[in-house]
């Protein structure tokens, strides 16, 4: 109601109005708020952190299997390397033991190197028998110590007959001699060769299994990127947006949005428990605002009652001393003006009672026209004590809008005040209307007083801002009044300039149909 004016030039503030999707009045009651609180806590619990536990020991198991699979893969493949050594030293030494025996056979050279070279070999077989074991089996590996016997034993034979043997015994022996090498060198060879084929496949499995785990691995990412994306990120998005509609005065509590309930279920709780405060500390404060509205009329429904009760006194005065005197006729007369007087004192009664109830800001159609006639009658005497004239142009076919009476004439009445304590030496209060070509129809309050400075005219709906003299204002009077034009999703302009007076605009949309 507060209105600081001084010097400043012309300019002007423009305020949007409030959000769609708002109540009635905009003010959400603790009963719906418990209401939801309830509907929230129905749902069945899946709370952020236990996620995050399903999801991470999912991981850890999937890392640890993916471990131990590694482990006995690296295991299986060395051991597979350790035989592919063992047997292939063991086919080298062979090798070498065949060749000194074709040497005696060609040139007649000494066996005993290729005596040691089966050593070698025998050696080799027994340093690697747990890994030659492992892939081919105690069977063969038997079977292999028994073969490289029989070769050896057959080189001793040749050694030590090598003098007493005929031309037949020779080339038997002999003979015996290469089908035996043959047979070992072939199925050590034939062993690595198999070997070599299976290990190529263990690598391209490990291959392929390694492009099918990135694979999975990214399919995973991509589904806990899903799941911190519903239970974070999207949470925080539509809270943020509460925070935003809050601010801008829509007090919807806020509803259950999924299936289950988190923490920013305890949240919502917590925010819809704060709505309820915030609803019902503006409704004090909308109320109180009434009360500094009453107490800034007090002088001139004073004087609105004092002349009735005055004139009510003075008759039954007359009629007590002349009663006897006067006929029926006469005492009915001015029994007619007490009944009369009596009726305008409860008429002004009855208006600030009306004005300052306190009840549940329904939405009707509201004539403006009705609001304003209304309003300038409670501030008749404050016009009449300012010197003020009232000049009112509103076309008798303006639309009405869909908003609570009461409320709206409270901000007639903060800017029809507000403009009378502007024209302290007297002035012209005039109140327009017109429709917009948006469907809003707006009334204009302009007065002739100082105007309002621009380093002030930013701060003019801020609460309890005002450039009155300690006591003679509240600053909550425009306040008030830019929150209720915001719950009936209208704005409220300002434009002012030193000296000329000041220009509210009150638009408000008009009811559906009406337009």
């Amino acid at each position: 109601m507060d209105d600081p004016r001084a010097n400043a030039t012309g300019t002007g503030v423009s305020r949007p109005g409030a959000p769609q999707g708002m109540w009635p009045g905009g003010t959400p009651h603790c009963a719906s708020e418990q209401e939801v609180r309830e509907a929230i806590l129905r749902r069945p619990a899946l709370s952020i952190r236990m996620r995050v536990t399903l999801v991470f020991s999912f991981l850890t198991l999937l890392v640890t299997v993916i471990t131990v699979a590694a482990v006995v893969f690296i295991s299986s493949f060395e051991r597979r390397t350790d035989f592919l050594e063992g047997v292939g030293n063991f086919a080298f030494e062979i090798q070498q033991a065949r060749r000194f025996e074709k040497n005696f056979f060609l040139y007649g050279t000494d066996l005993a190197e290729a005596l040691s070279n089966t050593e070698l070999a025998r050696r080799h077989l027994q340093r690697y028998a747990d890994p030659i074991a492992d892939v081919i089996g105690e069977q063969q590996l038997t079977e292999m110590g028994k073969d490289l016997d029989g070769y050896e034993a057959l080189l001793e034979e040749l050694l030590q007959r090598r003098e007493s043997l005929d031309t037949g015994e020779r080339e038997l022996l002999e003979a015996r001699l290469r089908t035996h090498g043959a047979k070992i060198l072939d199925d050590a060879q034939r062993t690595m060769n198999r070997e070599r084929l299976a290990m190529r496949e263990m690598l391209d499995t490990f291959r392929y299994g390694a492009v099918g785990f990135l694979v999975f691995m990214l399919a995973v990412m991509a589904a806990v990127a899903v799941v911190v994306t519903q239970s974070v990120i999207q949470p925080l998005g539509r809270f943020v947006n509460y925070a935003a509609r809050i601010g801008a005065g829509d007090f919807t509590p806020i509803e259950p949005a999924r299936r289950y309930r988190d923490e920013f279920s305890d949240l919502a709780i917590a925010i819809n428990r704060m709505i309820c405060e915030i609803s019902s500390r503006h409704d004090q404060l909308l109320q109180q605002g009434k009360m500094v509205a009453v107490g800034s009329l007090t002088s001139g429904v004073a004087h609105e009652l004092n002349n009735p009760l005055n004139n009510i006194g003075l008759t039954v005065e007359a009629l007590i001393d002349g009663w006897d005197e006067y006929g029926d006729d006469a005492k009915r007369r001015m029994l007619d003006q007490v009944d009369t007087q009596v009726e305008r004192a409860s008429g002004t009664i009855r208006n600030l009672l009306d004005f300052t109830r306190k009840d549940q800001p329904l939405f009707t159609n509201v004539n403006l026209a009705d609001a304003v006639a209304t309003t300038l009658r409670l501030v008749a005497n404050e016009l009449e004590l300012a010197d003020v004239e009232a000049e009112v142009d509103l076309p008798a076919d303006l639309p009405p809008v869909r908003g609570n009476p009461r409320s709206l004439q409270q901000v007639f009445l903060n800017l029809f005040l507000n403009s009378i304590g502007a024209m302290p030496d007297g002035g012209k209060l005039k109140i327009g209307a017109a429709v917009g070509d948006d469907g809003f129809v707006c009334i204009k309050v302009e007065d002739t007083g100082c105007g309002i400075p621009a380093t002030d005219i930013s701060h003019v709906f801020e609460p309890f801002f005002t450039t009155k003299e300690p006591g003679e204002g509240t600053g909550l009077g425009l306040s008030v009044s830019h929150s209720i034009i915001e719950k009936h999703k209208g704005r409220i302009d300002v434009s002012s300039e030193v000296g000329q007076g000041t220009v509210f605009s009150v638009c408000l949309p008009a009811a559906i149909g009406e337009v």
